[in-house]
Order: C-alpha cells, then structure tokens, then sequence
C-alpha cells in the first residue's frame, strides 16, 4: 500500500533527523563544558557550567531511549495490530457506534499515560533527583498521577463524545462544527484552570511581602494590566526548579511565582521578570498564538474530514475498521509523525515573541536586572549555555542564552 511505504519513509526521516540532532546537541555541549562562555565567565562558575553540561547530557540519554521507545509503540498501535485488538475488545461491550468511540479513544489515552510512566518515572526520581532538583516524594508523584488522570478524564470525557458525535452526524462540514465546540472548549479551560483545576495540584496563596506587592502593582498599573491577584505557588513540593507565568483568560487572569523563584530573586529582578511576561501580554502572544492554533486546527480537522472517507487511510497504517473514532486515533498518530519537520517554524515564532517580551522589560524595568534574574534561573536550573545552534532551532521556545543575554545588553546600551 503506497500510503504505508510514504508513512514509513517519513518516520524513518523524523526517527533519523532526531537522532542527528540528539547527537549534535550532546556533541556541542560536551566540546563546550571546559570553558564558560565569556559573557558569563564573571557570573558562573566552571563547576555550575559543568554540572549543566551533565544535567543536559542525562537528559539526552533519556531522549534517545525514548525516541525509539516511542516509535516501537506507534509501530505497535498501527501496523502491529494494537489499535485493531483494542477496538476489538470494547466491541462486545456496547453496541453504540458513539460510546464505543469514546471508551476506545479513552482506552488509547490511558495506555499511552501508561506507556510514558517509566520514562516520567526514571526521569523524576533518577535523573531530577542526581542533580538534586527533585523534591516529589514516591506518595506525591502517586497521587499527581491518579489525580491526572481522573481530571482528564471528567474533563475530555464529554469533549470526545461531542466530537464524535458531530463526526457520526454532522455531515460533510462536521469538522467546523467540531472545530466551534473545540475552540470554545479551550478558551473555558484556559478560564476556569487557575481557580478549579490547578488548586487541585497545588496551594496558592496570595503574596503577602507589602514592598515586593507594591512594587509589582506600580508595574501592573504602569502596563494597563488588571489581575485577580499575585500568587505564590508551593513549586518546592515537587521541584527545586524556579518559573513563573500568567494564567487564566479575560478577569480571570492570575499572575503565579513559584516560591522557589522568590526565594532566589532580588525585588528588581522579580520586577524584571514579570515585565518580561507583561511583555508577552502587552504584545497580545498569547491571543496571537490562540489564532494560529485555532487556523491550524481548523485546517487539521478539514484535512481529517477528507482522509476519513478515504479507504487507504486505515489501511495505510494497517487497522481494519473505519469508525470514525478510528480515523481520529489515527490521525492524530500521523500527526504526531509529520509535525516533527514543522517544529522549527513554531520555535522561531516562540523566541521571537521572547525577543519581544525582553525588549519590552528594558523598556519597563531594568535590562541588567533581567539579565541578573535570567543568569540566576540558568545557574539553579543548570540549563545549558552552549546549545548546539540546529538542536536549539528545532526544540528550544527560547533563545539560547548568549544570545537572548547579548540582546538585553544591547538594550542597556541604547539606554545610556
């Protein structure tokens, strides 16, 4: 069948182009963990610059298990029969074409949950806990993972039986109805996840240190942003790694630092940091990246109302029924093959809003500050300042360091 031996050759691709650049990244990091880059010799010392170097290179190695991990288990799915043994087992349980698909498509998601566990697992407890940022006990991680996937499961539940059901009854143009009820699915998580979902993984409380809360206020005030409030999270239960970031849509927005982050930052570099994420507000990233998902979306289910009705889709990859649940599993594995070439197109769109954010904090607060917060984050983070330049193009959201460093320095200058 023509389509298999295209799905194939397309999977070996990405199987090999992967591989090449797990190899250049490993390479580059080891030929640079000697020498600390010299717009941070004065910042880091070569023992952190090495310890980064081996953080990274353990979690490539991790990487190349799981790259071959994964394409033994779409083998399996397709070709080896998986899919068609699942279908097969629900079959005899209910005869109702739409709730078939769902226990099905439900079945699929748990077992792919399964099937990473010992990655999740080794990664946590083996590669985290080396270098010394895991925090998570045995119980905690348990209980993270079954409350995952209860979660997922009230909520996707009703999400799979809508689309399914539009897919079985909604004629030809049932993708721009399911495309709708998607959409609309997405902007009411993005609402109701900072007060509903997260709390039921985390304690937030409000910040309570008065000087750092006016201080940020004057900041808010300053960007014409409006919050529900300034949140600490308790980060250090699971991880020792510092972040923060904007949650929630419309007034229901929410600004969340980890307590991990307050405790390594100074006032002026949280200040800094936070009109980086302002930067992303002020610039509208996230409405833009919102409308691009929703184009790609809608084009993707289009593509899917078309392949669905074509005979050499399903038996392309090897699966002998032509449900429409089947036709979304299988889409959503190919998809999962061919969208790997298209990864570096949404990495430059991602720094480039980050070089956007960052020039909009020099303008807000202060660049050395963010640059002093940054070195910070790279150091207790031990994330690598010597990326291998293609690796970083096909992976990385955010500049390398050097680079987005020099970018914030050149804005020091042009303020002077």
């Amino acid at each position: 069948m023509w389509f298999s031996y295209i799905f194939l050759v397309a999977l070996a691709g990405a199987i090999t182009l992967q591989w090449w650049l797990i190899l250049r990244q490993s390479k580059h990091v080891a030929n640079n963990k000697n020498a600390v880059p010299a717009a941070f010799a004065d910042k880091i010392s070569l023992e952190e610059h090495q310890k980064a170097a081996a953080y990274t290179s353990a979690k490539l190695s991790v990487a190349k298990i799981e790259l071959f991990y994964g394409v033994a288990v779409l083998l399996l799915w397709t070709f080896g029969g998986g899919l068609n043994l699942l279908d097969q087992l629900w079959a005899p349980i209910t005869s109702d074409p739409l709730w078939l698909g769902v226990a099905v498509m439900i079945s699929f998601i748990i077992a792919g949950v399964f099937i990473d566990l010992p990655f999740s697992i080794y990664r946590t407890f083996v590669v985290e806990t080396k270098f010394g940022f895991n925090k998570m006990t045995f119980p905690l991680f348990i209980t993270d993972f079954i409350k995952g996937i209860l979660v997922n499961l009230i909520i996707i539940t009703p999400l799979l039986w809508v689309v399914l059901w539009l897919m079985q009854t909604a004629g030809s143009y049932w993708w721009i109805y399911a495309w709708a009820v998607i959409v609309s699915f997405m902007l009411l998580m993005m609402f109701i996840y900072p007060t509903f979902i997260a709390p039921l993984f985390n304690k937030f409380a409000l910040l309570d240190d008065v000087n750092l809360k006016e201080r940020i206020e004057s900041l808010l005030e300053r960007c014409g942003f409006k919050s529900k409030g300034i949140y600490i999270m308790d980060g250090s239960r699971r991880s020792s790694h510092g972040n923060a970031y904007f949650t929630g849509l419309g007034n229901n927005k929410r600004i969340v630092f980890f307590d991990t982050l307050l405790e390594s930052l100074q006032p002026q570099e949280i200040e800094a940091v936070l009109a980086h994420e302002l930067g992303h507000f002020k610039h509208k990233h996230i409405t833009k990246q919102l409308f691009m998902m929703s184009f790609l979306m809608l084009g993707s289910l289009a593509l899917l109302g078309w392949l669905m009705q074509q005979g050499w889709f399903y038996s392309g990859l090897g699966v002998t029924s032509t449900t429409t649940h089947m036709a979304l599993i299988i889409f959503m594995l190919v998809m999962s093959v061919f969208g790997i070439y298209f990864q570096p197109v949404f990495s430059f769109f991602s720094r480039k809003n980050e070089f956007e954010a960052d020039d909009f904090a020099a303008k807000q607060s202060n660049a050395g500050d963010l640059i002093h917060a940054l070195v910070k984050l790279y150091k207790e983070n031990a994330n690598t300042l010597t990326p291998d330049p293609l690796y970083s193009a096909f992976h990385d959201s955010h500049p390398p360091a050097p680079v987005r460093v020099a970018f914030l320095t050149s804005k020091m200058k042009d303020n002077d």
